[in-house]
């Protein structure tokens, strides 16, 4: 939990700082942002699966 709300609190400041300079948000749009790293976190899961099934 404590690494969820440390991420939380980086991305708040990042965004904070992004906008106080007038740059472009540093991610991609919304919902194709977020389906990319859900996208990213399942492969990296479906490797250790994976492995640990057919690697041994």
């Amino acid at each position: 939990m404590k690494i969820i709300f440390l991420s939380l609190i980086t991305g708040l400041i990042v965004g904070f700082v992004f906008a106080l300079f007038k740059l472009p948000i540093p991610a991609p749009p919304a919902l194709p942002g977020i389906i990319g790293i859900i996208g990213i976190y399942l492969g990296f899961q479906l490797y250790g699966w994976v492995a640990a099934t057919f690697l041994k």
